[in-house]
């Protein structure tokens, strides 16, 4: 049975999502700070060997040769092969700390934006990348989280069980066959008996 979105929304897993949060940027602008555009060509440069401290912030790239990843290369001068690619639009591109979509706002534009994708495609749930590692991570928790959860489509408690009765629903323990099940405290396995014995 198919559960419909408005249901139950589980932020969770599966479609790769990055942030950029309200006490990372003034007021609700689409634009993030400059010092993130020069990380993010540092992260492509590193990725690619391209040093793109030569090239003018709109000058197109043309003819690039590295030695560096070559699919990395190939991921944005194929993405759109008739596009004029600058500098300042491939940093644009693969924005803050890699491929993908960029949310940025106050954590009730970022909620509103996250609710809008379960409720048009009903996926089940983001994976959150970070921008900035700690900044990123404290933002969901102090921001993001408390708005999602006064609008009801978050949790407030952990349910209770292991996370392999969460996942399987099959007891807190491997359970035999699985050679794992032999491991246990309290459990006789055969090849621990034969290697005490020799």
């Amino acid at each position: 049975m198919t559960q419909k979105a408005d249901e139950n929304i589980n932020i969770l897993a599966f479609s790769r999502r990055r942030l950029l949060s309200q006490s990372n940027l003034s007021g609700e602008s689409e634009e993030w700070p400059g010092d993130y555009r020069q990380a993010t060509l540092a992260l492509i440069s590193g990725w690619t060997g391209i040093d793109f401290g030569q090239y003018r912030p709109d000058q197109v790239l043309k003819y690039l040769h590295t030695n560096a990843i070559q699919s990395a290369v190939e991921a944005f001068s194929t993405a759109d092969p008739n596009r004029q690619w600058t500098v300042e639009a491939l940093a644009d591109w693969v924005g803050i700390g890699g491929f993908g979509p960029l949310l940025v706002g106050s954590a009730e534009t970022v909620a509103d934006e996250l609710q809008s994708w379960v409720e048009e495609t009903d996926v089940d749930g983001f994976n959150l990348a970070y921008a900035v590692t700690h900044e990123t991570f404290r933002d969901v928790v102090e921001l993001l989280i408390p708005e999602l959860q006064t609008r009801g489509v978050f949790k407030q408690d952990y349910r209770e069980g292991t996370l392999r009765e969460k996942l399987f629903g099959a007891g807190p323990r491997l359970t035999a066959p699985h050679p794992g099940a032999d491991y246990r405290r309290g459990v006789r396995n055969d090849v621990g008996a034969k290697e005490t014995a020799a």
